[in-house]
C-alpha cells in the first residue's frame, strides 16, 4: 500500500536550517507529483512547495520562496524540503503528499490523494 513517511523535523533557532525527507513506498514514485504542506496550531493546512513528477517543474508559497527548496531523488524514492533561514512563523507540522500525475505540480491540498503522518518543525526566536 502507499506509504509516505516524513522525517527530519525538530527544534531549531531562527536563522537555522533543517532538511525534511519523505520516504515513499508502494507506488511508482516517478509517476507522481509531490508536495509539502504545513499546519500550525489553530490554522488551516497550507501549501509550502510542490514538484512535478520529473522534478524539473516546482512551485513555492510566497512566504518560503528563496528560503526553501524542494527536490526529489527517484533512485531513493524520496522527496526533500531544504529549509534555510527559518523563522518562528515556519513552526508547524509538515506533511508530504502525493498524487498520480505527469501533468505538472499542484498547490491545493484537495488535489492530493496520499498523505504522510507529518513531522514537527519548531523554530525558536
Amino acid at each position: 500500500q502507499v506509504q509516505l513517511v516524513e522525517s527530519g523535523g525538530g527544534l531549531v533557532q531562527a536563522g537555522g536550517s533543517l532538511r525534511l525527507s519523505c520516504a515513499a513506498s508502494g507506488f511508482t514514485f516517478s509517476s507522481y507529483a509531490m508536495g509539502w504542506f504545513r499546519q500550525a496550531p489553530g490554522k488551516e493546512r497550507e501549501f509550502v512547495a510542490a514538484s512535478a513528477w520529473s522534478g524539473l517543474s516546482t512551485g513555492y508559497a510566497d512566504s518560503v520562496k528563496r528560503r526553501f527548496t524542494i527536490s526529489r531523488d527517484s533512485a531513493k524514492n524520496t522527496l526533500y524540503l531544504q529549509m534555510n533561514n527559518l523563522k518562528p512563523e515556519d513552526t508547524a507540522v509538515y506533511y508530504c503528499a502525493a498524487v498520480l500525475s505527469r501533468a505538472g505540480y499542484y498547490r491545493r491540498a484537495d488535489q492530493y490523494d496520499y498523505w504522510g503522518q507529518g513531522t514537527q518543525v519548531t523554530v525558536s526566536s
